[in-house]
């Protein structure tokens, strides 16, 4: 954990005790340096990491009091003090999607490391939430901010880029807005699929994609596959599935029905590549209820995302490297909040082609 602060910081900011639940008086940093046998300048240049200026009797000292005493200084109360509450907001879209769980689990791992605590906002693909919880990051003075979200625009994040707090978007880009991207290579992990699905001999394939106008991530993915299957001895299409509503999926999944009937007529061999986890679990179930426990003799699909369901029911997968994507979006934060001032950089992590089942009917 990185900490900033001069000795006496450290000491002004350490709160009054205060007796816990069993009655018992919380110990102080006076506490501390009576039981060490040394002044509270020399606790707090411990806390701070500034122990190069400590005999390593003392730093043994210090140590063994701390221990014996349960001392636990109040760090909101000493970041307060420096200008610093070591508070990381996290916007998420949708918690409910196996990619934003792993993800949070990569902040959360490298929050720990790096001596942060993560704000989790759930916005729950509500534009209007998504807006509300980026002003209410602002007033929690948090010192960065992640955002995995489906509406944000420019003005939305102004309050946060041009305000002064750093900001890290993951899997999104934002027109107009130059910051610190974290994700997927789209690109390569679509031509990827589609390499796949070509040599194993489909030749009408269907990229099935939630609305994508407004989310990069969505039309990097679309355009990559258009772009993949040029030249190729292959039909292509791209089919909208939207999932916020239950009539919309009726008649999007009764459209791709048709598409697949005709395909079979006319001896076509049909794979749907599926844009990200969520599409792909409404397809397979979809497929199971239509053409029964053995759909994958009949038709292929594979998708972006590798949830843990997707090994269960042998779906074909390419998988990214979530938790890094989470870890690095961390990283980037603390080096700005450290300093650093780069132009805005991109991390593009490579996704792993994952056959199973589906793919090879």
């Amino acid at each position: 954990m990185t900490v900033e602060s001069s000795a006496p910081d450290a000491a002004a900011a350490d709160a009054a005790a205060v007796t816990t639940r069993g009655g018992a008086r919380r110990a102080t940093i006076s506490d501390v340096a009576r039981e060490a046998g040394t002044g509270k300048t020399s606790i707090s240049r411990y806390l701070n990491g500034e122990l190069s200026v400590l005999s390593p009797d003392l730093r043994a000292r210090i140590e063994a009091a701390i221990e014996r005493l349960d001392y636990r200084p109040n760090q909101m109360a000493r970041g307060l003090k420096r200008g610093r509450n070591r508070l990381l907001g996290l916007l998420l879209a949708d918690l409910a999607n196996p990619y934003s769980v792993e993800v949070l689990q990569g902040v959360e791992e490298a929050c720990h490391a790096l001596g942060y605590m993560p704000l989790i906002c759930h916005a729950a693909n509500e534009v209007d939430m998504e807006r509300r919880y980026l002003q209410l990051l602002t007033t929690y003075r948090v010192e960065g901010v992640i955002v995995n979200a489906l509406g944000v625009r420019e003005s939305m994040l102004k309050p946060v880029g041009s305000g002064g707090i750093p900001a890290v978007l993951v899997d999104r880009t934002v027109d107009g807005l130059d910051a610190d991207m974290v994700g997927l290579d789209n690109a390569a992990a679509v031509r990827q699929g589609v390499q796949h699905l070509i040599e194993r001999g489909y030749d009408d394939l269907v990229f099935v994609v939630q609305p994508f106008e407004q989310v990069s991530s969505r039309r990097e993915r679309e355009s990559a596959f258009r772009a993949s299957i040029q030249g190729a001895r292959a039909a292509r299409s791209t089919h909208v599935l939207d999932l916020r509503e239950e009539a919309a999926i009726e008649a999007s999944l009764a459209a791709l029905d048709t598409h697949l009937a005709d395909a079979a007529r006319r001896g076509a061999r049909c794979a749907l590549f599926a844009a990200n986890a969520p599409v792909a679990l409404r397809l397979a179930l979809h497929l199971k209820a239509k053409l029964g426990a053995q759909w994958q003799q009949q038709v292929a699909l594979i998708a972006i995302d590798d949830p843990e369901w997707a090994e269960l029911a042998g779906i074909t997968t390419i998988r990214q490297p979530t938790r890094e994507i989470g870890y690095r979006a961390v990283e980037f934060l603390h080096e700005r909040i450290e300093g650093a001032a780069p132009a805005a950089r991109a991390a593009a992590f490579p996704g792993e082609l994952v056959v199973r089942a589906s793919t090879l009917g």
